[in-house]
């Protein structure tokens, strides 16, 4: 395993969003749009976790993502963040929530 510098750490965003909405990009069964909410902005991401969870799953819970991440198309759609999970395998994948209730736009760090 490589090792990073603290310096390099600090260039990623990661913040609490708030999961508005979400639904299943058209003709997919594994890809999710959510749009999420981080006090003052809002990004779409783009997630592939639809053959664990149903879109309903995420929709008003608080996540941990990404925010700075360079915005990709995906299926038509753009991905502007990442949700953070932790992942045993394919079929063993968790989101990243907060322990406590926090506000939402909370820098992780």
């Amino acid at each position: 395993m490589s090792q990073v510098d603290i310096s390099e750490f600090k260039r990623f965003d990661f913040r609490v969003g708030l999961v508005e909405h979400a639904e299943r990009v058209a003709g997919t069964d594994k890809l999710i749009k959510l749009i999420v909410n981080f006090g003052s902005f809002k990004k779409r991401a783009i997630t592939g976790l639809g053959h664990i969870y149903e879109p309903e799953h995420f929709v008003g819970k608080k996540f941990v993502f990404l925010v700075n991440l360079k915005p990709k198309m995906v299926r038509g759609e753009v991905s502007e963040c990442m949700i953070l999970a932790a992942a045993e395998s394919e079929e063993v994948i968790a989101p990243i929530i907060p322990e406590r209730d926090v506000k939402v736009g909370s820098q992780v760090l």
